[in-house]
Formats: C-alpha cells, structure tokens, sequence
C-alpha cells in the first residue's frame, strides 16, 4: 500500500477553505471544553429509579456555587422504557483546573476528502456499542452511506443523525497507541459537511469525543466499517493536563 498521506481527495478550494478555518475551529475546540458545562466540567451523571421526582435544583442540595445541574434522558436496555437523568457540572472542577491543552496534528490537507452521500430509508439503524453499556448496543439512525475511494480502498462509512448534524465516530491505528502519534483509545469524532449528495470529511477536526474529558458519559464506539486500517494522522490527540499527563477517561467498556 502506498504512503496514504501523499494522496489529496479534495479540490483546492475545499481544502483552502479547510485550511483557512482551522485555527478558528481549533481556538473553538479550547474554549468549549472549559466552559461551565463544557466536556471538563461533568462531574456526575445520575440515572434516577422510575417514577423519582428529583428536579435539577434539588440535585444541587449541599452542592457549591461553581456547579450547575441539567436533566437528560435516555431508553433503557433492558425494558425500553424512558429514563430519566440529572448531571452536574462544576466549573471549577478538578479537571478544568489542571487542563493544558488537547494535543493535535498539524493541518493535513491530504485528510480533507470529499465523498457522496447516498440517502437509504429513514427506518434504517446500526447497532453501536457505548463505553458504559457494558458490550450492549443502541440502535442510532443513519440517514445514509457516505463512499469514496483512497489509496486504492473503496470506503462506506456510517454517520449517524446526531440532532440533524451527521456524526461520524471512527477508530484507526493511532487509537492508544503509544509516542507523539497516538490519539484517545476509544476512537474519535467528527462532524460531516453535508451539502445534497456531497459531503466534506475534514479530519484535521477530528476530536475526543466526551468520553476522553470526563468518565460520566457514555460515547459510542466505532462500528467495524468505520475502521480505518491505516493511521488518520490528522485532528485531535489526547487530552493533555499540566505536568504532562494524557487523560485516557473511560475508554474501555
């Protein structure tokens, strides 16, 4: 197989404009982590029993003046049904109080690739493990097959609707590895350009996911047609604290 990094799979254009709002995303990327519910905040995710009637502010009973309380839900597993959470942010949590920084590439413009997008049927899903679902798996839409071929191999990967932005999550060699070039354990994330049946995939945005901030949630791992064979060498690494440790949070089931 050739060096899959001396291959460009967009025009110009698209990559120039690629290039242009890197350090923009990337300043982005530094602010939205810290933020008062940012990734580094989460401290606690509680899952209430059914029919318990805790309210956010009741959650923050004895709680100090940094953390703030959201609800959420989700479907159980195991019977179906809706259930309801409380989280806690705090910001000035531990976390956000030692964080430096997010390692990353430099700007790759051979990993700006551009793809088709072919719709399938709306009922159509794809199981995907979470991290703290014990080896169980969640049904999530995926509103298309996104197909391009690279160095020769024909790839079809599944993003799935995340709030009607496609998400894609993809592992590759790089996941735990050691040295410079390796990147969160679990896989990372990244948002799809979708524009009809065209779409960007601009792995210099690559990210951690969630999961790689902070143990309280619970991020879906990569299918196996969203594995790349070859290292992505593009987009966010570790997270990386002061004194120069790397935060591996949650990342094995």
């Amino acid at each position: 197989m050739t060096d899959i990094s001396t291959q460009t799979s967009a025009s110009t254009a698209t990559i120039e404009r690629a290039r242009a709002g890197w350090d923009a995303w990337r300043a982005g990327r530094l602010s939205s982590v810290t933020a008062p519910t940012g990734n580094l905040a989460l401290i606690e995710t509680r899952w209430l029993p059914a029919g318990h009637t805790t309210t956010p502010d009741e959650a923050l009973a004895g709680q100090p003046e940094s953390v703030t309380a959201t609800e959420l839900t989700r479907r159980s597993l195991e019977t179906g049904e809706v259930e309801r959470g409380i989280r806690l942010w705090d910001a000035a949590s531990p976390a956000i109080r030692d964080f430096e920084t997010i390692d990353v590439f430099p700007f790759d413009p051979s990993w700006v690739v551009e793809a088709t997008f072919t719709p399938v049927s709306d009922d159509r899903t794809i199981p995907f493990e979470h991290i703290r679902d014990n080896g169980l798996t969640r049904d999530l839409v995926v509103p298309g097959d996104i197909a391009f071929r690279r160095d020769g191999v024909e790839y079809t990967l599944s993003a799935f609707d995340d709030d009607g932005t496609l998400l894609l999550v993809f592992g590759d060699p790089t996941n735990g590895a050691d040295g410079e070039d390796g990147t969160y354990a679990s896989g990372r994330f990244l948002f799809v350009e979708h524009v009809d049946d065209h779409v960007v995939l601009d792995f210099n945005r690559a990210f951690v996911p969630p999961c790689g901030f902070s143990d309280q949630y619970n991020c879906p791992l990569p299918p196996r047609n969203n594995r790349f064979p070859v290292a992505v060498t593009a987009g966010e690494k570790r997270v990386a604290f002061r004194g120069g440790a790397h935060h591996e949070a949650a990342h094995t089931p």
